[in-house]
């Protein structure tokens, strides 16, 4: 009975093998795991122990890369901020467009990552993190230039004569409060209709800029 039950556990073992990763690999493979947990269950029920389950690595693993749970939600943040200044700058750095094209864009392309990306979007510009001062130096280098580089584009259409005002900060700030209000709108179910949420985003192209086309 005991050679019985120690062949069985090296069959399991066998047909059940843990996957292999490279040390890069495997960071980017609890993050998407993690992400998956945040879509399906909400951001209170991630924990690391959950997440080396979805990964099917041992319990130990996910602390190589993450010294806690606050730094894998970090990590999460981080990443979306990358992607979406990634998108900002391919399209305002897109020769074969017009100011006003970049800007509305900036605008839908805004609203449209956070429907995309919602659970990652709540992370980015949550209170889980920011008001709660949990910030990691990961996340504010990645972040703060991001938000710089909108500085920058506004301050170009003001230059332009595209959108009004003097003072780029400010009113970056005022298109980044109306650009996030309809995004949260949208991804705390005020807004529905995805049709609907395109008009309301040209709706505001149209009142920031001057002189539309």
């Amino acid at each position: 009975m005991r050679c019985y039950i120690t062949l069985m556990s090296l069959t399991n073992v066998i047909d059940i093998p843990r996957p292999s990763y490279h040390h890069g690999d495997l960071r980017q493979a609890l993050l998407a795991a993690a992400k998956e947990i945040i879509a399906e269950a909400g951001i209170e029920n991630l924990s690391l122990r959950k997440l080396a389950e979805r990964a099917g690595v041992s319990r130990t693993a996910p602390y190589h890369h993450f010294s806690g749970k606050n730094d894998l939600l970090c990590a999460i943040a981080a990443e979306g901020f990358r992607r979406r200044h990634g998108l900002a700058k391919e399209t305002f750095d897109d020769p074969s467009l017009s100011q006003e094209q970049k800007f509305g864009e900036f605008i839908c392309g805004y609203v449209r990552f956070a429907a995309d990306n919602p659970e990652e979007y709540e992370l980015m510009f949550g209170r889980s993190i920011w008001k709660l001062e949990n910030s990691t130096q990961e996340l504010r280098d990645v972040a703060y230039p991001c938000f710089q580089h909108q500085v920058e584009m506004v301050r170009s259409w003001q230059e332009a004569g595209l959108i009004s005002g003097d003072n780029a900060l400010r009113t970056s700030q005022v298109i980044w409060g109306a650009v996030h209000g309809i995004a949260k709108l949208l991804i705390d179910g005020i807004y529905t209709d995805a049709a609907q949420i395109e008009e309301v985003s040209l709706c505001a192209v149209k009142l920031f800029i001057q002189n539309p086309a």
